[in-house]
Parts: structure tokens; C-alpha cells; sequence
């Protein structure tokens, strides 16, 4: 039988073990010196996404979870508009962000000339070119916004795939239905060669492909795949006419803000991620390639000698558009 001070001591005992639980909980708590938020535009099997969580475990890492990262795919902080999104990275609505060039030229419309055609000649190409010089550029022509620019990784090469026939020369453009980005430079491009592009939904592109409203798309290949275009698209050809890239950015007031070893990790961070984003959007296209030639669609791969005519018909589009970006802008990314 327990006696009164057998009890009493338990009690105690009891009472100091919950005390020290939480006291190492609000340790554990106060530990968190930043507590950040990462607005991403991509679901969450895309590139940006996938960058995005692999930045979010290198910072708990490399900070021993002093720092934390909270990754919102889908641009969920603005109700999925990726044009909220970026305005509320512009105003402190989000800490960090990581956004294509097309999205952030909604605020800064000559963050795209990278977009340009036939801009890079490879990613090794662009990836270089961009940390010498480009990056430079999309830090400068931010920075007014509010933003800052911290880093880059390949959003992709844009292909072609369609379902009438292969496309290997300009002739085989002609009147082609084709979904298209809204921007300008895409649709100057492709009336250019004759075919007949339009605006539409992502949403609503398979349906149109499958009805016969429009005959193709042009995308990314990991896009391409991930969209099933594969299963209505019997015909893709590469020829890697476009570039768009993913900028890592943050709002300029929240960066200043963090303090200098903070901020230290987080490029350190950035940088690594950043160089895995490129190698995973390189090694997965190679995949992907090989995955829609084993399905039976046909891949056509443009040589340069077939690019000539392409380039050549286009000429105007681009006479025109670097007028638009400005002698700097073109300098910035090696565009003749």
C-alpha cells in the first residue's frame, strides 16, 4: 500500500517530467529563427515543384531547422492565379517564389527575351549564358518590382507535336491548327511560318486535339508526357525553338530583412538546387524522348541543316521583337 508521502513524491515526479517536456518543446519551438514561404506555380510532379521541396530539405538541413520552408505548389496563395502570385511576391504577400519568365513578365515584360527563338543553342548554352551575363540582367530589370533574383533552372525547350502529319519543313506548317502561349512572340512566330495559331486553356487542349478543333500543341516534352498528348499526338518534332526558364526570386523588402548568415544559406541553397533542377530536366527529356519513340510515335530530331528555312522565314518576327527588348536585353543573352 502506497504511503501519503510515497504518493506526494510521485506526484512530484510526475509534475518535473511534465515540465521538462515542455520546456523541450519550447526549446525545440524557439529554434525556428526564419520561418519563410515559397509560392510555386507548377503541380506537384513539375519541375518547379520538385526544385522547390529539394531547396525547402537543403535549407532544414544546412540550417539544423533554424530555418523553414513552406512550399505552395499550384499557386495556392493567390487561389491559383499565377498572376496574383507573382504581384504578391512583388508586395510581401509571399516570401520566396519561383516563377517561368512568361508568368513574371506579367510585371516585367522583358524578362521573356530569353524566350526569343533559336535564342540557345543547348541548355548547356543557356545555363551559361545566364550566369554570366542574363542573370545579371533579370536581377536589374527586377529589382524596381520589388523583387530580387536569385538563381535559374530550365523550365524547358519548347517542341512541337500534332496529329496530321510529320513536321520537318516549313511547307508542313502550312495551316496547321496550333495551341499556343498568348504572348506575342509566339504568335508572330508561328503566323510566320504559315501556320494558324491560337490562345487557348491548357485545360482545354486535349479536348480540342481530340475533336479535331485544333491539330497540335507545342510544349516542353516533359509537359507533353505528363498532358498525355502522347496518347492523341502521333507525331512530335524537336527542334528546341524556344527556351523558358524558371526564375528563383523573393520579395526585396523580406530578403533585406534576414539576416547575412541567413541569407548565406539560402543562396548556397538556391545554387544547389537549382543546378539539380537543370541536370533532372536534362536527364528526364532524354527519357522521355526514348519513352515516346518506344510507344510507336514518330520523333523527328531537326538537324541544323533542316533549321536554316525555319530561321530564315522568321527573321522579320525577330527583327522586330529585339527592337521591342532593347539593345541591352539582347546583348544580356548573346542574341544576334
Amino acid at each position: 500500500m502506497l504511503t501519503k508521502q510515497r504518493v506526494v513524491f510521485i506526484c512530484l515526479c510526475c509534475l518535473f517530467l511534465l515540465v521538462g517536456c515542455s520546456s523541450s518543446e519550447n526549446t525545440e519551438s524557439s529554434d525556428v529563427k526564419w520561418d519563410l514561404s515559397l509560392a510555386v506555380n507548377g503541380t506537384d510532379t513539375q519541375i518547379d515543384t520538385l526544385v522547390a521541396n529539394h531547396f525547402a530539405d537543403l535549407v532544414a538541413e544546412k540550417s539544423n531547422g533554424s530555418i523553414v520552408i513552406n512550399v505552395f505548389p499550384n499557386d495556392t496563395l493567390a487561389g491559383g492565379n499565377s498572376t496574383k502570385g507573382v504581384e504578391y511576391i512583388a508586395t510581401g504577400g509571399s516570401d520566396l517564389g519561383i516563377y517561368a519568365t512568361s508568368v513574371l513578365a506579367n510585371i516585367e515584360p522583358k524578362v521573356s527575351v530569353s524566350t526569343l527563338p533559336w535564342t540557345f543553342e543547348s541548355y548547356e548554352d543557356a545555363s551559361k549564358t545566364i550566369d554570366q551575363t542574363g542573370g545579371q540582367y533579370y536581377k536589374k530589370v527586377l529589382a524596381p518590382k520589388g523583387i530580387t533574383y536569385l538563381g535559374s533552372f530550365h523550365n524547358g525547350f519548347r517542341q512541337l507535336s500534332n496529329s496530321k502529319h510529320p513536321v520537318t519543313t516549313v511547307a508542313d506548317l502550312q495551316g496547321l491548327k496550333l495551341r499556343v502561349p498568348g504572348s506575342a512572340v509566339y504568335m508572330d512566330f508561328f503566323n510566320a511560318l504559315g501556320a494558324n495559331p491560337t490562345a487557348m486553356s491548357w485545360s482545354e487542349v486535349f479536348t480540342a486535339i481530340q475533336q479535331g478543333t485544333i491539330d497540335g500543341q507545342e510544349n516542353g516534352v516533359s509537359i507533353t508526357k505528363s498532358a498525355k498528348m502522347d496518347e492523341v499526338q502521333p507525331y512530335i518534332t524537336i527542334w528546341n525553338y524556344s527556351y523558358e526558364t524558371d526564375l528563383f526570386i523573393a520579395n526585396t523588402e523580406i530578403w533585406d530583412s534576414l539576416d547575412e548568415e541567413t541569407q548565406s544559406i539560402i543562396e548556397e541553397c538556391v545554387k544547389e538546387s537549382c543546378a539539380w533542377g537543370r541536370q533532372k530536366v536534362e536527364q528526364d527529356e532524354e527519357t522521355i524522348i526514348q519513352e515516346f519513340k518506344d510507344e510507336g510515335i514518330q520523333v523527328d530530331v531537326l538537324t541544323e541543316e533542316q533549321l536554316q528555312p525555319f530561321k530564315e522565314q522568321i527573321q522579320g518576327v525577330l527583327d522586330k521583337h529585339k527592337a521591342i527588348y532593347g539593345e541591352e536585353a539582347i546583348k544580356a543573352f548573346g542574341i544576334n
